[in-house]
């Protein structure tokens, strides 16, 4: 048999899935003519159908050394570099390939596709295009063009370019989930949904449907669902890397922090050249303020090959204003839109920092990004929306702030469910179980502890200011707002049914035992060997009446403010976590209520030595007075630090992180009577007279 009819017959072979005849002819090859392209091209092939990406490569590089080695073989190996998130070496093989070849349609696709993943967005267009002009019909490609589009920011386009791929292929499962992409960015979820299904239904094994599955339910805030898609795709890709990022950053969505750092660190040692690894692996040491490593994580993300530089800049910016470096995060602001100009990321984020002027040149830029539409994403346009809320609140046009306001919010709320009247039913049951009766029964069983310290009352309430003066002590740590004492609760059953639950005295002391010292574990290691750590998770207030049964010895602060400043500093704020009560006024009002009616039981219910209350505008008026009645409470010694909590430099991950940066300052107090012509829904569902 001569080498050309064995290298024929080990084709054959392989095209006829008869791959141990293959592999063995190959080798006989091989063994003939060492180095002979065609067999090394067939075993990488074979290797790469198995799996062994590797060995695939290993086989493709050494058959393209050779002189008449075909295009297609620097193209198939470009394809492979990518696959390892190589994109350098990726895109160099395509390159060859279209010199050697201008004609071949798969090089120039995958030469596209390299383009585009490591960030050349516009040479990946006019690949692409190329593509389509050479092979019209080819549902691939103008699937692949979309991509690019896409990552312009050009929706419009790419939504053509999808529906393009699925006209000419109405089976293809990757245009369907591209689409499921795309339209979850414009905040159509339920159609998003559809096509990504209708995608695994077509190919139950393509990772990339079940991704964005996976994102259209934690964009609508459904984590749950999310985590069962990714349940299924680990049924048969428990290692794939991008399948691991997207567990983890579902799982910190719910703060599962600890769980998503180990899952996005065993990401990143998979794929260490994953620009998305690491950006994941930033967001989930910022949840945890492991600050510096943060940044170094997020400084590689925005250096290696991809298309979350511009997350990665942005985030960097962010987490440095969190840490009070405030020049530092300006000029990492300035750098991210160097590189990325007219980032509506970059802009909205950066205007927390900054108090607006009439010409300042970020508010036609915010305008400019609006004025876009639907070529600019969903999140993108809420984020501009509430950015010129600000700017224009600052240059006092309220009526412009407002319209934008208003936009913005609407636009969120409609992005996730929640209903109003099942919350309020929910804090009325939590309010119609927790009887004295019932109280004096379950008190004493819990973990004796004097280490937490909970800060609790509505958002934007002063919260932050209260932890802010306490960290500032040197017997107290101010861990932020914490998820512990949610998780530990829902380890015991849920609440309030899971606390509530009395079966014998022996059984409610090992259930409130074991939630109590669930949270401590979480917890204590957040302290810093301080005998205090302040947990100021404000929604905690729903729990507050729990707290004394599971932590006895755990002390309580109530923070208040005025009910319509409250809600009105809601409603003009972008939250970073989950607070579905406040982008719709009447809502937001209604949800101040029913907090207010909870508050009012737990006032009754909680013993006077683990709970006091503080107004906000009695610190404002009074800083030293209200922080000694504090520091006096929690059975502390005085110290003056306390008064200088402005110039405290620990991390602050909140909507207020820039205010506590500042000393006590009185112009937020009585601030909704300016506005008050805006706020009609919001006072009538606060009972409040407009002035």
């Amino acid at each position: 048999m001569s080498i050309q009819e064995a290298l024929t017959r080990a084709y054959a072979h392989w095209n006829a899935g008869q791959a141990e005849q293959a592999e063995m002819l190959a080798q006989r090859v091989l063994a003939a003519w060492p180095g002979q392209p065609d067999a090394l091209h067939l075993l990488g092939v074979m290797a790469h159908a198995y799996g062994n990406l590797d060995l695939a490569i290993s086989h493709l590089r050494q058959a393209c050394l050779a002189p008449r080695a075909p295009a297609v073989y620097s193209s198939n190996l470009a394809e492979m570099y990518r696959q390892k998130g190589m994109l350098p070496e990726g895109e160099e093989a395509a390159q060859r390939a279209v010199a050697m070849d201008p004609t071949l349609v798969s090089a120039w696709n995958n030469l596209g596709i390299l383009l585009q993943e490591a960030g050349k967005l516009e040479q990946s267009r006019a690949c692409l295009e190329r593509v389509v002009a050479l092979s019209p019909d080819w549902a691939e490609a103008h699937n692949n063009l979309g991509n690019t589009w896409r990552l312009l920011g050009r929706m419009d386009h790419a939504q053509a370019c999808y529906g393009k791929a699925l006209t000419l292929n109405p089976s293809y499962a990757e245009a369907h989930s591209n689409l499921a992409f795309l339209l979850s960015t414009q905040g159509s979820y339920d159609e998003a949904a559809q096509h990504a299904r209708q995608a695994i239904d077509l190919n139950p094994r393509f990772v990339d449907a079940y991704l964005n599955l996976a994102d259209v339910e934690i964009s609508r805030q459904r984590h749950d669902a999310a985590l069962r898609a990714l349940d299924m795709l680990n049924a048969f890709a428990p290692e794939h890397p991008a399948a691991l990022t997207a567990r983890a950053k579902a799982l910190r969505q719910i703060a599962h922090a600890e769980e998503a750092l180990a899952i996005a660190r065993h990401a990143v040692a998979l794929v260490p050249r994953s620009a998305e690894a690491h950006h994941t692996l930033a967001m989930v040491l910022q949840d945890l303020s492991l600050t510096d490593e943060a940044l170094q994580a997020y400084e590689q993300a925005a250096t290696l090959p991809g298309t979350v530089a511009e997350a990665a800049l942005v985030g960097r910016a962010t987490l440095l204003t969190e840490a009070g470096r405030k020049d530092e995060a300006l000029a990492a602001f300035e750098l991210a839109l160097a590189r990325f100009p007219g980032s509506a990321q970059a802009l909205a984020a950066r205007a927390e920092l900054r108090t607006f002027s009439a010409d300042d040149p970020d508010i036609p830029a915010l305008e400019a990004c609006l004025a876009q539409g639907e070529q600019r994403s969903l999140v993108e346009r809420i984020a501009a929306h509430f950015a010129l809320g600000k700017a224009y609140l600052d240059i006092k046009d309220p009526e412009q702030a407002f319209r934008h306001l208003e936009a913005g919010n609407r636009q969120k709320r409609a992005s996730f469910d929640y209903d109003g009247e099942q919350t309020g039913r929910w804090m009325e049951h939590i309010s119609t179980g927790f009887t004295p009766e019932r109280y004096a029964q379950l008190a004493g069983h819990g973990e004796p502890s004097t280490l937490p310290i909970f800060i609790i009352g509505m958002p934007r309430s002063g919260t932050t200011l209260i932890e802010q003066i306490l960290a500032s002590h040197p017997q107290v740590t101010g861990a932020g707002e914490l998820s512990a004492l949610r998780l530990a609760i829902d380890e015991i059953g849920g609440f309030p049914d899971g606390v509530l639950a009395f079966d014998g005295q022996a059984g409610a002391q090992a259930r409130l035992r074991q939630c109590g010292a669930s949270y401590l574990a979480r917890v204590a290691p957040l302290a810093a060997g301080r005998p205090h750590v302040v947990d100021k998770m404000p929604g905690n207030f729903l729990y507050a009446g729990a707290i004394p049964l599971i932590l006895p010895g755990a002390r309580i602060i109530h923070v208040r403010r005025d009910p319509v400043d409250t809600c009105l500093s809601c409603y003009t704020k972008l939250f970073a976590g989950q607070q579905p009560f406040a982008y719709d006024q009447a809502e937001l009002g209604a949800f101040y209520r029913q907090y207010e009616r909870l508050m009012a039981h737990w006032r009754e219910l909680l013993p006077g030595g683990a709970f006091i209350e503080i107004e906000y505008e009695a610190v404002v008026e009074d800083l030293e007075g209200e922080a000694r009645r504090l520091i006096g409470f929690l059975g502390l010694p005085w110290d003056d630090a306390c008064l200088s909590f402005h110039q405290n430099r620990r991390v602050v991950r909140t909507a207020s992180v820039n205010q506590v940066r500042q000393p006590i300052y009185r112009t937020s107090k009585g601030r909704w009577h300016a506005q008050a012509r805006y706020l009609g829904p919001l006072l009538e569902a606060l009972g409040v007279e407009a002035p």
